[in-house]
């Protein structure tokens, strides 16, 4: 992967003039879409792993990628277990050594994947959110995970929610939904990995001379926010 990377540029001016609607819309018509076979089975394997592991806190790494940031959350965390997931069977087929036997990695949509893991009651410790697609252009709003009918599912989970992006407006506005959402206010940080790089993307992005954001919140574990059905 290269170490230069473009800065995201984008139609807005600031945060999303329909964000709140949209938030408020998550809020108060929860998503109903079916849910995959392919991730149904996926997340029944997940489960069963974390099962086997069930004294230990769960971390989940939404998003992961290449798996990078699941083994390096495993082996910062060896006593808990930490499940990576991502859409991309290239992404995660891709060597990068073996994983910890505290460390999972799973191929599943994360929109179902969410809805799954809260139906089952499952309490993340830490959940952490890495460098997500930006969908910079204005008309993709509802492509943000803060402006997509799962969000509340997200929050609704709990524990330690952490965000990071080389675009502050994503962390911005992703911090104006959890307070509408959660009342929890989460400021915005500048974030410097020091060497500690968690995905490549960071890496790149730091390496690049691009700002880092970040915002972290301590969220209680809340099913209400999404009912499932």
């Amino acid at each position: 992967m290269s170490e230069r990377s473009r800065i995201i540029t984008s139609n807005q001016p600031g945060p999303h003039q329909d964000l709140a609607r949209r938030v408020e819309r998550a809020l108060t018509h929860p998503l109903r879409k079916p849910l995959a076979e392919h991730t149904r089975e996926a997340f029944a394997a997940a489960e069963a792993w974390r099962t086997t592991r069930a004294d230990m806190p769960l971390i989940l790494d939404a998003g992961c990628g290449v798996g990078l940031s699941t083994r390096r959350l495993a082996e910062a965390y060896p006593d808990c277990a930490v499940i990576g997931v991502d859409r991309s069977a290239d992404r995660l087929s891709r060597d990068h050594g073996e994983l910890p036997d505290n460390a999972l990695l799973v191929r599943a949509d994360l929109v179902d994947f969410w809805r799954l893991a809260l139906a089952t009651g499952w309490r993340p410790v830490r959940h952490y959110l890495l460098y997500p697609n930006p969908y910079p252009k204005a008309a993709h709003l509802k492509m943000r995970w803060h402006g997509h009918p799962v969000f509340p599912a997200i929050l609704a989970l709990g524990g330690r929610l952490e965000l990071r992006s080389n675009w502050r407006l994503y962390v911005e506005e992703f911090s104006l939904a959890l307070e509408q959402a959660t009342g929890v206010a989460a400021p915005v940080e500048a974030h410097d990995p020091a060497g500690d790089f968690l995905t490549h993307f960071e890496r790149k992005y730091h390496l690049s001379g691009q700002p880092l954001w970040r915002l972290a919140a301590e969220l209680p574990h809340r099913p209400e926010l999404f009912p499932v059905a």
